[in-house]
């Protein structure tokens, strides 16, 4: 007999896991276009000198990890604030953390394509996310 338990995943756990498994994408999505243009020699060696600039979309991809690298430990933090005041399975962090992560999911491609307009509406809505995120926090403090 079998002893069968649901296990239920918070959404921020959920949230905080898929953007884990993003900035490994981000990573490899740079470090992918920058050996194709710099070649394997390059990616297994020690880095030193000097290169010619990336092509467009390696230097695209570096930018979009550059700035998910940016945002990430803010969408953290915002996170770690929202279950110390208590809110954590609240509406508006629940909402909040999943638009962080559909924008921020949306920004790769978007931003590697060079879509300009529809790239800054993606990160415009994960910024929304973590503002509400923030929402109860910034309660306490006003």
């Amino acid at each position: 007999m079998t002893n069968s338990m649901t296990i239920i995943v918070p959404p921020i756990v959920q949230v905080l896991t898929w953007g884990c498994i993003l900035a490994f994408v981000h990573i490899f999505a740079a470090v992918n276009a920058k050996t194709r243009q710099y070649g394997t020699k390059w990616n297994i060696g020690p880095r030193d000198g000097e290169l010619p600039p990336l092509n467009p979309v390696a230097g695209r991809l570096a930018r979009a990890q550059a700035n998910f690298f940016e945002t990430f430990p803010v969408f953290i933090a915002a996170m770690l604030v929202a279950s110390a005041s208590g809110e954590i399975m609240s509406h508006n962090v629940t909402l909040g953390g999943w638009l962080w992560l559909g924008g921020r999911v949306a920004y790769l491609p978007l931003y590697a394509f060079g879509v300009p307009v529809v790239r800054s509406v993606a990160w415009a809505v994960s910024l929304v996310g973590i503002v509400l995120v923030l929402i109860p926090a910034l309660r306490l403090l006003f």
